[in-house]
């Protein structure tokens, strides 16, 4: 089967949708089959041993979109792929979606990032909700022309479904068990970077994402206090230098002995990667707006209980009282309870992480590409209802 996938982030980019796209490519190529990756620039031309034809692009609030221009259509017309998979599509799955049904090439959409709840976010008041609305409005037209959209989690799904997205259905995740596993604990590489980054035994809270006001982070705000504890941040974004302030202050003007002042690790991958969720005790997540949440399939993977807001993906992810916790973004001091309450427990922690780790087990990115082949054949036989 040849497959081009449309994508709205690619390398070097670092984000949940350049993730599930590398992994994507990576298992069709490994499964027989051919790809063509279609992603802003600029970057590699070639991932996988697959090429990837490279759209103009512009950098937003640090994030590199894409523009739809008429390379997108001659990249498909070159290719002549059996589907279109569009990765998140917005801007250039809006392109690439028009393309493919004047080609006649049936298309699968992927959803992954809540750009309504961004984009009301980043507006204040009224003029947030009518930019909610609006963006519901272009989606749900986008979405309509696809022959079928996959929402990463249930509750994702009921809100596509409530804003009138027709053919939908479930498709999650897949997670790298070789590269995120207990066993890392123990690699003198992880000690070592847990030596550094508590050298008094503090209990390190981990975060793995970027770094922007979408992720919430000003909720850590409530558990830079927590005693013998550290926060430690994995990832780069707009909100580095405000988030840096803001944490160090809260805990510099703790009553108590302070904790050390956040440690910020950077954009990491692969092994590093790996060896920064292993030298976490647990593992807190903040954003509310999450169509899934790959981290926390990760750092479960990695053997981490997890923190997470009981709203969105999470829900799917994190099984409340066996494998970590739902917190109420609500309700204010929910989230420091639930954090002290692992902190202060190394058996419940080791528990929940085990409990994680084995829920995880057998979500392999080759199994869920197998699945996802699977909804290929079906817009290709004309099986979607």
């Amino acid at each position: 089967m040849r497959v081009a996938i449309a994508t709205e982030s690619f390398l070097p980019s670092l984000n949940g949708v350049t993730t599930s796209v590398c992994r994507v490519t990576e298992e069709l190529a490994e499964q027989g089959h051919e790809a063509m990756i279609i992603a802003p620039g600029p970057g590699p031309s070639w991932f996988a041993g697959q090429p990837v034809r490279r759209l103009p692009g512009m950098t937003v609030r640090g994030f590199r979109a894409g523009l739809p221009t008429r390379e997108l259509r001659r990249a498909v017309r070159d290719f002549r792929p059996d589907v279109v998979h569009l990765a998140s599509p917005f801007l250039v799955g809006a392109r690439g979606v028009r393309e493919a049904v004047t080609a006649d090439v049936p298309t699968v959409a992927i959803y992954q990032t809540d750009m309504p709840s961004y984009v009301q976010q980043h507006g204040p008041g009224a003029l947030g909700r009518g930019a909610e609305a609006l963006t519901w409005r272009w989606i749900r037209n986008l979405h309509e022309r696809a022959d079928l959209t996959l929402a990463p989690s249930q509750p994702t799904l009921d809100e596509l479904r409530a804003h009138g997205v027709p053919r939908t259905g479930l498709w999650g995740r897949g997670v790298d068990t070789r590269l995120f596993n207990p066993r890392r604990r123990d690699e003198e590489g992880t000690l070592a970077l847990r030596r550094a980054l508590a050298p008094e035994g503090e209990v390190l809270l981990g975060y793995v994402g970027r770094l922007a006001p979408e992720k919430e982070l000003h909720r850590l705000v409530e558990i830079a206090q927590l005693p013998g504890t550290r926060l430690v941040l994995v990832g780069e974004g707009p909100s580095r230098n405000e988030l840096g302030a803001r944490l160090s202050e809260a805990v510099a003007s703790s009553g108590r002995r302070p904790n050390l002042p956040p440690a910020f690790l950077g954009p990491l991958t692969g092994d590093a990667l790996a060896r920064a969720y292993a030298a976490f005790d647990l593992f807190v997540h903040t954003g509310t707006k999450e169509t899934f949440g790959q981290t926390l399939q990760e750092a479960a993977a990695t053997g981490l209980p997890v923190v997470a807001p009981g709203a969105g993906g999470p829900l799917d992810l994190v099984m409340h009282g066996e494998t970590g916790y739902h917190y109420d973004p609500t309700l204010p001091g929910s989230l420091l309870e639930h954090a002290r309450r692992l902190a202060v427990d190394p058996s419940l922690r080791d528990a929940m992480g085990r409990a994680g780790a084995q829920r995880v087990a057998g979500r392999s990115w080759a199994a869920l590409t197998g699945q996802l082949v699977d909804h290929y054949d079906r817009v290709l036989t004309g099986r979607v209802a």
